[in-house]
């Protein structure tokens, strides 16, 4: 097996490394005319080229490619999940292809790199020659991992549902190898969930068959004795070397371990879900003091480190007076144990009722009814997180038994307000209603402090509530940001030792002047008192995605999401960075995951569709399921109506771009991260794209007037004064335009926000173009496309805004260079 068009003059051999390996056959291949079987590789080698796995590992100079005469083998070196992931998009891909019959086997191991006797690069080593055996014990459409890799991908709950126990196989020489199959139900239908024909012919290894079985257990690599494996691999490749070539591959080595059972799909004993609370009064309105008296008990067992708990945007979703599936909840959520009750609220009075249930088995561990004064509410919920704390054996710390038994006000009148507004920046998603939504949440907040001034939570929600309200561009003023730092300040004033205090100044700091240090800092010391905050591990992977650390911002939100594990908007923010990076096939996954929970989001619904426009300028399925949602779901209309106005720009349909317009009311029709255009802004470009000019100058200049005056509040700030540019780019005022572009590109370098910092490049490349100066337009876009963003390949070939460079070959080569390969 030869590596491409690496020689052994060139490159020396590397020492003995861990390779993440995808071998691929082909079924049948044998049976093939020659020339088909060459016609059959040049289509497989074209649609594994074009995954995007392949790309990005190519393009990070961390791949492998090895020919085996009827397929390949492919070697990653990031990331177990590479082989795996790409194994699915190439099972994706051949839905298209049917006449093509593969089977793929995944492991992760040592190989060498070895020179043969053509002086070129070859790979041996137990790492291949164990992912062979595994690919042999597979049929056409197999996807079969070792239990090493699957051991690995069960630590990721997206993972768990895909992959499923075959039991141990024997292979060559009275060996068996443990395997799993890796295949996803339902629409996607990828792999294939038949069981291999070798696991039904018999040779599913059996203790009592009475044959002599030596057991093969794929190695694990124990970090301490890494060092010492490899030694000893080393030495037996210098006394002798295996090189794969097809099917001959000598006897595998061995190493005992412990075995995969109960390894995949594990759940922490420990670990608990707080169920929404069924309201008993008679007053539906006491269905927020409900929803708060659960939130309390949830946030106090959340301060014990030696418990899991699942955060409250997950459990908000089973909601109370309804059947519930215990056991299905808990496979949902990862935990072992369940929390229900119920709250009755009647004048001066309140009977809370708790139960903690095993989610496995369905069995009563413990349960009480409390009727108490109204006062008493706060007591009442500390009690029930210390009685469950025992019940499950969890050592409780002094200063976490402290916290548990702090309540958060003695005001029942703003703890109603606080739990509403809380409620309201929960259920909150960044779409066009955002602005209003984040607007109602402040003013109870405020009401809430108003009646409590020494409510310490309710200040941090609204320090909260405000920096977001910054942080989005829906108001980037100087007095908005003063009004957060107001609600940290009085916080810190009266709890300055309280982890959420913290947790709120680190976002106070990130959000309003993005000093990641400082909020890195804060976020350390928040850490210690709120292990099971889901949030302390979200604005870590935020804070490394705008310093450009993509990669370490998808893990630190995976973290998040295994704390919050049905938290849509979670999902979509480790989707969005993949958008960013540009590997859609893995934005495609994650965003089915999300669908997989809210199959009727609207906004998940056309983020799922836009996919398919971005990777491969297709507007296909982002019209359909727009049309499907206009159909079916009239009210979600507005949330949706700036992807419905995309659409109808990518696909030069006026009229309905200017349905979508009016549909949009009055949210921004359009924005992109941090920027956004104002209504009569759209009217322009729609204008401009039929031609005719006296429409979009009327347009242009009512968007002028409406966009200084944004401009004037936020004076030092790049997104707003890009707007402008454009706008002024619009009316043909180009020193102005360019002028507004080039400050725009200095206030937010992409040193400083490595997410709106690559627009700045990238808008200041459109006013260029606009202007007529394609030197500069193309320049710009060049030096944007090198960074992740929201640029793509779709919305460069069909957006009408980049209408005035086509044609262009350095505008073009821009374009082809985003591709899909």
């Amino acid at each position: 097996m030869n590596t491409q068009n690496t020689s052994a003059g060139t490159k020396p051999d590397l020492p003995l490394e861990i390779a993440h390996l995808l071998l691929i056959d082909v079924v049948g291949y044998s049976k093939l005319l020659v020339n088909e079987q060459i016609e059959l590789l040049q289509e497989l080698n074209q649609i594994v080229r074009n995954t995007e796995c392949f790309r990005s590992a190519e393009a990070s100079g961390e791949l492998i490619r090895v020919p085996t005469g009827d397929g390949m083998a492919l070697l990653f070196f990031r990331s177990p999940e590479e082989p795996a992931q790409c194994a699915l998009e190439i099972s994706e891909a051949l839905k298209g292809q049917p006449h093509i019959k593969l089977r793929m086997g995944v492991h992760s191991g040592p190989v060498n790199r070895v020179t043969d006797v053509n002086d070129r690069t070859n790979i041996a080593g137990a790492g291949i020659n164990v992912a062979q055996r595994v690919l042999d014990c597979g049929d056409a459409g197999h996807i079969l991992l070792s239990a090493h890799v699957a051991e690995d991908l069960a630590e990721y709950r997206h993972w768990q549902p895909c992959l499923h126990d075959l039991g141990e196989c024997e292979v060559k020489h009275g060996l068996r190898l443990h395997l799993f199959n890796l295949y996803k139900d339902g629409q996607d239908g990828l792999g294939n969930p038949r069981v291999p024909e070798k696991f039904k012919r018999g040779r599913r290894w059996k203790q009592a068959s009475g044959a002599v079985v030596r057991p093969i257990k794929v190695p694990r690599w124990p970090k301490l004795g890494l060092v010492a494996t490899l030694l000893i691999l080393a030495v037996a490749l210098v006394i002798s070397v295996s090189i794969f070539f097809r099917r001959g591959s000598p006897t595998i080595a061995q190493t005992p371990s412990e075995g995969l059972a109960g390894a995949v799909a594990s759940i922490p004993e420990k670990s608990i879900a707080v169920l929404p609370f069924e309201n008993l009064s008679d007053e539906k309105e006491n269905a927020y003091f409900a929803d708060g008296v659960q939130d309390e008990i949830l946030t106090d067992l959340a301060k014990v480190a030696d418990l899991k708990i699942i955060s409250r945007t997950s459990v908000m979703q089973y909601k109370s007076g309804v059947a519930r599936n215990l056991r299905e909840i808990g496979q949902q959520l990862g935990v072992a144990h369940v929390v229900e009750g119920a709250v009755q609220r009647s004048g001066n009075r309140v009977r809370v009722n708790a139960q903690l249930i095993d989610a496995r088995t369905d069995r009563h561990l413990w349960g009480e009814t409390y009727d108490r004064d109204l006062a008493d509410v706060f007591a009442i919920q500390s009690q029930i997180a210390k009685a469950i704390a025992d019940q499950l054996q969890a050592k409780l710390s002094p200063s976490e038994k402290a916290a548990i038994e702090r309540p958060p006000t003695g005001d029942i009148a703003a703890f109603d307000l606080y739990t509403r507004g809380k409620n309201l920046l929960l259920t909150t998603t960044f779409s066009s209603s955002a602005g209003a939504n984040l607007l109602k949440a402040a003013d109870l907040l405020n009401q809430a402090v108003a009646r409590d001034p020494a409510f310490v939570q309710a200040y941090c929600q609204l320090a909260w509530t405000h920096d977001l309200l910054y942080l989005f561009g829906l108001d980037h003023t100087p007095g908005r940001l003063a009004l957060a730092n107001a609600a940290v300040q009085a916080a810190f004033r009266l709890r300055p030792d309280a982890g959420e205090v913290h947790l709120a100044g680190a976002q106070n700091l990130y959000r309003g002047y993005l000093d990641y240090d400082g909020a890195l800092a804060e976020l350390e010391i928040a850490r210690q008192t709120l292990p099971n905050d889901s949030r302390i591990f979200e604005l870590k992977g935020y804070i490394a995605r705008r310093q450009g650390r993509w990669e370490e911002a998808v893990q630190n939100l995976e973290r998040a999401a295994d704390l919050d594990p049905r938290n849509v908007d979670m999902l979509q923010q480790i989707a969005l960075s993949y958008a960013g990076l540009r590997r859609y096939a893995e934005e495609k996954l994650v965003l089915d995951r999300a669908l997989a929970i809210e199959p009727n989001n609207a906004e998940m619904r056309v983020t799922r569709a836009f996919v398919e426009l971005d990777w491969k300028a297709d507007t296909r399925s982002l019209h359909q399921t727009v049309d499907s949602i206009r159909a079916t779901n009239p009210a979600a209309i507005p949330s949706i109506a700036g992807d419905w106005l995309n659409c109808a720009l990518a696909e030069r349909d006026a009229a309905a771009a200017k349905n979508a317009l009016i549909a949009s009311g009055e949210n921004p029709p359009l924005h992109d991260e941090a920027v956004h255009f104002n209504p009569p802004f759209v009217e322009g470009v729609i204008a401009r794209m039929t031609k005719d000019d006296g429409k979009a100058r009327v347009a242009f200049t009512a968007a002028r007037a409406e966009q200084e005056k944004t401009v004037q509040g936020q004076p030092d700030y790049g997104p707003p004064l890009c707007v402008l540019g454009l706008i002024d780019a619009g009316l043909g005022r180009k020193e102005e335009a360019l002028r507004e572009g080039q400050r725009a590109v200095e206030l937010l370098p992409v040193a400083k926000d490595a997410i709106n910092g690559p627009l700045m490049s990238a808008y200041f490349a459109m006013i260029a173009a606009w202007t007529g100066d394609k030197d500069l337009a193309c320049e710009q876009l060049a030096t944007a496309i090198r960074y992740p963003s929201s640029l793509s390949y779709g919305r460069l070939k069909l957006l009408p805004f980049w209408d005035s460079l086509r044609g262009d070959p350095r505008f073009e080569k821009i374009v082809a260079s985003l591709a899909p390969k």
